[in-house]
């Protein structure tokens, strides 16, 4: 940590007002040190206000272990965060920002009043009675020959110097909330190495018929298996509930896939998933089923009254499922255990819930610094890393910020 001594002269930049960057600015200015916070936007936290329009899913209170396995191929770089600042300990922060959390039938956890306005005003509350200064409709747009800080302002350019940077910019979707990415070239500029920005936690095109598109789209299907299987032969299952788009396929159930999925079809071209419409039915009794007379009756009729299968679902079996099948119990009960839909791309980054890709972890130290911009710091949503919703981003994007804010101060601390 910094001497008390030094504690006067330091001054860091924040850039970015999401929970990692004010994760970072309270680190900092709990140390002594002198904030400011810039943001493009007209007010910070926009797109976490909107996260939680429908309720704040925080956090998630299972396991550690299984916690720490939602964040796939990049869990070991990020188990450190969560190690020092991890679900329980996001839980306590909050609390003591006198905003009360539970935790819902799923396992998510919430704001008791489920918003995210309280909680963050409390927190802008305090850190402003800290002493960070905010700076809002402040665009960053790189460095200038001198190495001051750019940013585009209503008033005109403005040139900013402090002894360390914390770049919490986010990732690129959503941007007319501010995540639009536009940080990407102004890194790779400098020698910062990027991984391309990809959608992550998206929707994904089918290709519907007209006739279903204007019939179903907008509806829900409930209460249905999802199962898909790679390239690799690696299996995944989930149980949920899904949207169908006027394009393709959206919701919880897709999320938990869609970073498989969208590696899939970067790779094949396309991706299938395979859909139980009747979970806890086994096979057998499907086609005993669909194999008893039906009389007069419609297969419509007969799929409902013997299975339950009506609106969406049974839209999604003519849809899918070839006309003469229907003649065959076998082959219709097998499609309804198991029915191909074929996804054939992810929806455009910017309608994605999150974003992949972003500023490489080899291009960080351990303390989240850019090895080629001694100073510069990164933190949250613009690294290279992913999680699916359930409150996975956000509590890493929270634990990165403050890993960030601590890691400045050793820096400082060391120079």
């Amino acid at each position: 940590m910094i001497s008390p001594d030094s504690v006067h002269a330091r001054s860091v930049t924040v850039i970015g007002g999401g929970p990692a960057g004010l994760m970072a600015a309270e680190i900092l200015i709990q140390n002594g040190v002198r904030v400011d916070l810039y943001d493009a936007m007209p007010s910070v936290g926009r797109k976490f206000l909107l996260a939680g329009k429908g309720g704040l899913n925080l956090t998630h209170s299972e396991t550690s272990e299984l916690f720490l396995s939602r964040y796939g191929a990049r869990r070991a770089q990020i188990e450190p965060w969560l190690e020092a600042f991890g679900p329980e300990a996001l839980r306590l922060w909050v609390h003591g920002l006198g905003v009360d959390t539970f935790v819902g039938t799923s396992g998510r956890v919430f704001p008791t009043e489920m918003k995210a306005a309280p909680l963050l005003r409390a927190w802008l509350h305090r850190l402003r009675a800290a002493g960070v200064r905010f700076h809002m409709r402040h665009g960053w747009q790189g460095w200038n020959e001198e190495g001051a800080l750019r940013f585009a302002t209503p008033e005109g350019e403005r040139s900013v110097h402090g002894d360390a940077v914390v770049l919490a910019l986010g990732g690129g979707s959503w941007a007319r909330l501010g995540s639009n990415g536009a940080w990407v070239p102004l890194l790779a500029q400098r020698g910062v190495p990027v991984a391309a920005l990809r959608p992550a936690n998206c929707g994904f095109d089918v290709g519907w018929s007209e006739h279903f598109q204007t019939r179903f789209a907008g509806h829900p299907v409930k209460s249905v298996v999802a199962t898909f299987t790679d390239k690799e032969g690696v299996t995944v299952r989930k149980q949920g509930e899904f949207m169908v788009t006027s394009t393709g396929v959206e919701g919880s159930l897709i999320y938990a896939l869609s970073a498989r999925l969208r590696d899939e079809i970067e790779v094949a071209g396309a991706a299938v998933i395979d859909l139980d419409l009747v979970p806890g039915r086994e096979l057998s009794y499907v086609i005993a089923e669909l194999a008893r007379p039906r009389g007069s009756r419609s297969m419509a009729s007969h799929l409902q009254s013997r299975l339950g299968i009506k609106g969406v679902k049974a839209g999604l079996l003519r849809e899918c499922v070839p006309a003469q099948d229907y003649a065959d119990p076998a082959r219709l009960g097998a499609a309804i255990k198991a029915l191909p839909v074929r996804l054939v791309a992810p929806r455009p980054l910017d309608e994605a819930i999150s974003s992949a890709g972003g500023v490489t972890f080899e291009a960080l130290d351990e303390r989240l610094m850019t090895r080629s911009l001694p100073g510069v710091f990164c933190a949250g949503e613009m690294l290279d890393w992913e999680a699916p919703t359930g409150g996975y981003l956000l509590t890493g994007c929270f634990a990165s910020g403050r890993a960030a804010g601590l890691g400045v101060l050793d820096w400082l601390a060391a120079g």
